[in-house]
């Protein structure tokens, strides 16, 4: 009985969010609750849920202040001198162009998300693409690259999802994997090069135009002592998050306070900031309490031990030691075809508790389940991925065919480099 209430419950809410019948922050908290109820547990559902919150809310919290302390800093213009800096160094030359460009992308991206690195980005470098006739389906290509990337930073959408699905620390997940993912930031690079080349073997000789003839962006700081400090305080504030010498949550709380006060003193100007970055933080601080409402009772009523011994029954006993490479290479296809959300709150959960009977851990999984992020970014359920399509003009399905083996690499690398480091277990020890 609690095996088929559980498979339907799935299914249901995969239904309703590739349909799009009901939002993801409607689907986790009213689907688990339905069937919960017919479960017969409504007397220990408030334990459950309240269960679920807590193990979501440090991750809930370290994702308010991040998006407000990445929000603060753009609108203080940090990153405007450095976009000057760039235009001006790149000269025409495409490797040199697309090589600015895959650099100040990967610094917009600290913020972990994609429409940021496209807004940014475009507006310094557009002009550039197009004076020169350089190839806009590469650029689209380059972009997204690095947002694929940048979107697994810790207060990143996919990063905080698997840490909440799976009940760990966000840092004790991502730190470890920083070397693999580096691997993929050099391979970034590396593909902008070879672009570049392409580009500049192709264009021969109209490479004469300067960059400097391109419209700059605009500062907006206060000054250079105010610019130095932001960038001193996000090294900083990296540097801690790396070596964790407070809690996450803890210390963008801190460093989004000292943003707020150094950059916008007057009580009048930090309520306005407030305001005006409320929405999408709501937005995505939401979805991580949801998703401790339907983690919480998905596991609270037994579910996910039923489905996932369900699921042992069907997997071959050979396969079972090795579901952490299984699960990054079906995170390729599955975070492609569905929603974060279907995958780290219906799919991961129940490929952990498999895992589990085979000596397999959670933050493996968590791992493991982030490989596909670099082809996630190209889905249809992706929206940011309109935008950047949109800005520079291009036809969406071009852009896939394009787009799919370059980021299919990355995803390659960074799953090898993780086994290689012994991130991701190849089998069960």
């Amino acid at each position: 009985m609690l095996i088929a209430l559980s498979i339907l419950m799935l299914v249901c809410f995969i239904f309703c969010l590739m349909t799009r019948r009901l939002s993801a922050l409607t689907a986790l908290i009213v689907i688990p609750t339905i069937f919960a109820l017919l479960g017969g547990f409504y007397a220990q559902m408030g334990n459950f849920v309240l269960d679920g919150l807590r193990t979501v809310a440090p991750n809930g919290v370290m994702i308010i202040f991040a998006m407000l302390y990445f929000m603060v800093m753009t609108e203080a213009g940090m990153f405007d001198p450095l976009v000057n800096k760039v235009v001006k160094a790149v000269h025409g030359d495409p490797v040199k162009i697309f090589l600015g460009t895959v650099l100040l992308a990967f610094v917009v991206a600290l913020d972990g998300d994609g429409a940021t690195i496209y807004i940014i980005v475009l507006s310094a470098f557009l002009p550039i693409y197009q004076r020169l006739g350089l190839s806009l389906p590469m650029v689209c290509c380059l972009l997204l690259q690095v947002s694929g990337l940048g979107n697994m930073v810790p207060w990143g959408g996919p990063t905080a999802r698997a840490a909440t699905a799976m009940h760990i620390d966000v840092s004790d997940m991502f730190v470890p994997m920083i070397p693999a993912l580096l691997a993929c930031v050099v391979w970034t690079f590396i593909l902008a090069w070879i672009f570049g080349r392409r580009e500049r073997i192709r264009l021969g000789d109209g490479l004469s135009w300067k960059a400097e003839h391109a419209p700059l962006a605009q500062e907006r700081g206060r000054g250079p002592l105010t610019f130095y400090f932001n960038w001193l305080l996000t090294l900083g504030l990296i540097a801690c998050l790396c070596i964790e010498v407070l809690p996450l949550s803890y210390l963008f709380m801190l460093a989004a306070c000292v943003a707020l006060m150094v950059n916008f003193p007057g009580l009048n100007q930090q309520k306005e900031q407030l305001e005006q970055h409320a929405p999408p933080i709501l937005a995505v601080s939401s979805l991580i309490f949801a998703a401790g409402v339907f983690t919480g009772l998905f596991t609270g009523t037994g579910m996910v031990n039923a489905v996932g011994s369900a699921l042992l029954k069907i997997i071959p006993d050979a396969m079972g030691p090795f579901m952490a490479p299984v699960t990054a290479l079906l995170s390729i296809p599955m975070t492609w075809l569905v929603s974060n959300d279907v995958f780290y709150f219906g799919v991961l959960p129940v490929l952990a508790d498999t895992a589990r009977h085979h000596g397999i851990s959670g933050i493996e999984m968590a791992r493991a389940s982030l490989v596909g992020q670099p082809v996630h970014i190209l889905s249809p359920l992706v929206a940011s991925t309109y935008l950047v399509v949109s800005m520079l003009k291009l036809d969406y399905a071009g852009n896939q065919r394009f787009t799919f083996k370059w980021s299919l690499i990355n995803c390659l690398i960074l799953l090898t480099m993780s086994l290689l480091l012994g991130v991701i277990p190849f089998a069960a020890a």
